[in-house]
Parts: structure tokens; sequence; C-alpha cells
């Protein structure tokens, strides 16, 4: 039996256990199954991966995007790029090829941890439909983990962006929800909300922006996904912007993960 599974802290719920469980009933993966892995603390992946040596891959969830990294073999280009990863690929390496990788003694453990970030993936396959020829500039609402992915696609698509924040940051150049004005709305026709603002059960949420200054020439995309139509996305809505939430980018690097996991593909 292959293990999969979600790490992360807490895990009250879970789309990915959810949208694997039944991806395996559909599709008659017998062999498989995907698990819930609450740890506090990223210094007990080790113990985790030691006591489930079954364990093909995970997913990582708050709050373990970023701490992850040090204790990865490799990481993926655009992964390292976004400075998070969401996806571990667990791969047997015995004690003979980590020497003559250079890596044994280093990582102190016999399996190979490959990171990659689906979330950049997913987000871009679901945006790209939605942007045209993408020559508009982007708004993005909240500096968190889940903006790192954000930014990177659009680094990549070659969207120039600000992003608005609560608080100050190191970021110069960052924009205060509190100092948004009509003109920041208005040259920027894609806003996408990377803020925990909206979800289940606080639904009567959204970001603070000047939303009578939206029209028919923006994209509004939330990452959230529960409620399916957030306050941010139905104020766009009504006032002819293109909406769009967070589900399809789910799906999709869950897709991705399943993929990379499945992969015979060798990294340096």
């Amino acid at each position: 039996m292959k293990h999969y599974g979600l790490i992360g802290f807490p895990l009250s719920h879970s789309f990915s256990k959810k949208f694997f469980t039944e991806k395996f009933e559909a599709e008659g993966i017998t062999d498989a199954r995907y698990d819930l892995y609450p740890i506090e603390h990223i210094k007990d992946l080790q113990d985790l991966l030691d006591e489930h040596p079954d364990i093909c891959g995970l997913n990582v969830t708050i709050p373990h995007k970023i701490n992850v990294l040090p204790l990865l073999d490799w990481i993926e280009h655009d992964a390292r790029k976004a400075g998070a990863v969401n996806c571990i690929r667990v791969t047997a390496e015995s004690p003979i090829e980590a020497a003559f990788s250079g890596e044994i003694g280093v990582k102190d453990h016999d399996f190979r941890l490959e990171g990659y970030n689906t979330d950049i993936y997913g987000f871009e396959e679901s945006l790209k439909p939605l942007i045209g020829d993408g020559n508009d500039d982007a708004l993005i609402l909240g500096d968190g983990g889940a903006a790192k992915a954000v930014k990177c696609v659009l680094e990549n698509l070659g969207i120039s962006y600000k992003v608005v924040t609560r608080k100050p940051t190191h970021h110069a150049d960052n924009i205060l929800f509190k100092d948004l004005k009509p003109h920041h709305i208005t040259q920027h026709k894609i806003i996408i909300n990377t803020t925990p603002l909206g979800t289940y059960p606080n639904i009567d949420e959204c970001p603070p922006i000047p939303y009578d200054f939206i029209g028919d020439g923006h994209v509004l995309y939330d990452l959230i996904y529960n409620p399916e139509e957030t306050l941010f996305l139905k104020q766009g809505r009504e006032r002819g912007a293109v909406t769009k939430n967070g589900y399809e980018m789910l799906v999709l690097q869950a897709e991705k993960s399943w993929e990379i996991w499945n992969s015979k593909e060798k990294h340096p």
C-alpha cells in the first residue's frame, strides 16, 4: 500500500483528503491511501517518515510551506524562486546512492525529499484563460505564504503587480489597505485575494478596497473556495467584473501533485 498525505497544523478540514479519497475510488486505485498528518513542528517530519516508511508523497500546508525548505534534498526551480513548497516527493535512497551524491551525513536520512510548488501550476493554469494578452497590471491582496505562488506566476507571465497589506512591511513599494485610492483600482485590472478574509464561516468579511471603482474590465480572483462566491467576488460580479474562486486551482495543484509523486524522473 502506497501512502500519501498532508502535513500541517492544525488540520481540522482538508480539501486534499476528500479529493484523493474520491479520486482513488473513482479510478479504482486500490493500492493507495491518503491521510492527514498533523505535525506542529517541522522537526517531527523525520519521525513521521520513519514511522510510515510507505509514504511516497506529501502535500504541505500552513505553517510548514516555508520552514520545510531546509529539510529537502532538492527543490524545483519555481518552488525555490517562490520560497515555498506545498508538495514533497519521497523516494527511497540507499546509503551507497547517498554517498555517491554527496548527501549522506548532511540530511541524515535514507530517503530523498524533493520539493515542488504545485500551487504555482494550479494558479497559472486557472488564471491564464481570464487575462487575454496579460498586459494588465495586478494587485495582490495579502503577502503571506499563498501570495508567494501568485507572485511567481505573475512574474513568469510578465505581469507587473503591487502588493497590498494591512501592516507596513520591509517592502517599500507595498501599499497599505488604508492608503488604497480609486486610481489604484482603475490602474490594476487584475485583483487577486490571497488573504483568508471571507472564508467560511466568516462569509460577511471581505478585503477593504474601493469596490465602487471596479468595472467590466476587471478580473477578480479569490484563492478561497469556500464559500463558492465570497463577498469579494460578489462585489466584483455585481460591478461587471470577471470573477473566479480557488477551486479549480486546488484541483489542478492536486492532480499535479499526483503526477509528481508517480513520476520516474530523476533529479541531480
